[in-house]
């Protein structure tokens, strides 16, 4: 065969590069898409941050809450000048004068601006720094000291000893020469350190300190050190019989044993964990208006992107010479325009769900109705890969909480009357069932079926097994009481 030259013609689809810019923003989380604006506004002198806006603070941030167990008190909704509304300026061609007005997307009228400025938190002391506190104060010598403090850092987060004292000899310093029993002896020393229970190797030995920190004179205080190291299983296993027979005791002194017990804290490390709370900017903000609920974007989420006046009046007046400043001006209108078209995208999903999920911010999540991707994208004309980018790390506040738009998906469970009912509401109905359960004779997973099954909602055992476990509802046995 010869080479020979041939002509082809094909069509291929790509995207350009506004395009994939305008996914790339639409599937950021708020505070991400806050850090890429800062970046895209330091590397193009065109892009500017309106002064006037204001950047949320840790104050103004929102923790992730669950809704409330009960009817919620809705006068407590967001105020109205919370509520935001997308304004950009229309986009003309690049020869109008109109373009070298200033651009900008405004999301509300910003506050005053002798706000104070957000202060930085000091840094949460860690469990490391509270024992090395103590050891400061303890009258020990160089060498107890040395190994106290081998002893802290091998600590996990939890405040637990788990590696070997043989091991951990072997990272002192050799030249001291220091044996088995002054490293047990230190050992000792540290499990007395606040707060009970530190140093412990294992949850037995954890609970047994903080059973031995208490007072003398507390009741029943040896009978529950008896239980946990002898009976810690069979208490797990809730057979309070079991543990009658053996300590010998009435219902009431085994009641006071088991409040002892279950009144201490396995981890006594965690309460000085010192990773910082990741806080949420909401982007949509729910408020009840004529009666109906209503989504709005929140006004403090994202700042007022604007086009700097100096550079646009260089480029007005030196086209020719300004190349390089009229790809960075064209950069800077595609960044305000996307940024506007994400805004609008999150609004109308936003708006639609809570359209349809009316009954949620009446009655709760009992009232949550079915809702899948699909139904949403149908009713706007958008792709489900769409939707599911708007969904994703995008947060809703409501005056029952503040959720992530994918927690208004789920899928459904046919009842009797030939309807559907939302695997979120069936799981609400299970938890408020097990609430108000006789805890001496907790409810199965049959009897919460068949409970449902009279209320007109077919579901499995293995289905109500499932949702317990999601609630991280113990099973029957293990929720009995005495």
């Amino acid at each position: 065969m010869k080479p020979t030259l041939q002509l082809k013609v094909s069509q291929q689809l790509k995207l350009t590069p506004q395009l994939q810019q305008s996914i790339r923003l639409l599937q950021l989380s708020t505070l991400d898409l806050n850090q890429e604006i800062e970046r895209m506004v330091q590397e193009n002198p065109l892009l500017e941050i309106s002064e006037e806006w204001n950047a949320p603070s840790a104050d103004d941030s929102y923790e992730p809450a669950q809704p409330a167990a009960e009817s919620a008190d809705f006068d407590g909704a967001p105020a109205p000048d919370e509520v935001a509304e997308v304004k950009a300026e229309p986009e003309d061609r690049f020869s109008q004068d109109s373009e070298w007005q200033q651009e900008s997307i405004s999301y509300g009228t910003p506050e005053d601006d002798d706000m104070e400025a957000p202060q930085i938190p000091d840094r949460p002391l860690s469990l490391r720094d509270h024992l090395n506190f103590q050891v400061c104060l303890s009258q020990l010598s160089e060498r107890e000291k040395i190994i106290m403090g081998a002893l802290i850092d091998s600590l996990d987060d939890d405040g637990y000893l788990l590696q070997d004292l043989n091991e951990l000899m072997t990272l002192l310093p050799p030249e001291l020469d220091i044996s088995f029993d002054e490293v047990q002896s230190a050992l000792q020393h540290l499990q007395h350190f606040d707060p009970a229970g530190v140093g412990a190797r294992n949850l037995q030995e954890c609970l047994v300190l903080q059973l031995r920190a208490m007072p003398g004179n507390v009741d029943h205080r040896e009978q529950a050190i008896k239980v946990v190291q002898e009976y810690l299983e069979i208490l797990a296993a809730h057979d309070f019989n079991q543990i009658k027979k053996l300590l010998a005791c009435d219902d009431d002194t085994l009641r006071i044993i088991n409040k002892l017990i279950t009144g201490l804290n396995p981890k006594p490390g965690a309460q000085f964990d010192s990773h910082s709370e990741r806080y949420i900017v909401p982007d949509i903000t729910v408020t009840k208006k004529d009666g109906v609920w209503v989504a709005n974007l929140n006004s403090h989420a994202i700042p007022r992107l604007n086009i700097n006046r100096l550079y646009a009046n260089i480029l007005k007046q030196e086209q020719r010479s300004a190349h390089q400043l009229i790809g960075q001006l064209n950069e800077a209108k595609w960044l305000i325009k996307n940024i506007e078209q994400r805004s609008n995208t999150i609004l109308k999903v936003a708006s639609a769900i809570v359209e349809r999920q009316q009954q949620f911010f009446e009655h709760g999540e009992v009232a949550m109705r079915p809702l899948v991707l699909r139904e949403i994208a149908e009713t706007l004309d958008l792709h489900e890969s769409t939707v599911s980018r708007v969904t994703t790390q995008k947060f809703m506040y409501t005056p029952r909480g503040i959720f992530e738009l994918k927690y208004f998906f789920g899928s459904h469970v046919a009842t009797d009357t030939g309807g559907a009912c939302s695997a979120t509401a069936i799981r609400a109905l299970i938890k408020q069932l097990v609430q108000e359960e006789n805890p001496r004779k907790p409810l199965s997973d049959n009897k919460i079926s068949s409970i449902l099954e009279q209320q007109g909602i077919v579901v499995a055992r293995r289905t109500i097994a499932k949702y317990r476990e999601s609630l991280q509802i113990p099973a029957a046995n293990l929720r009995k009481s005495f």
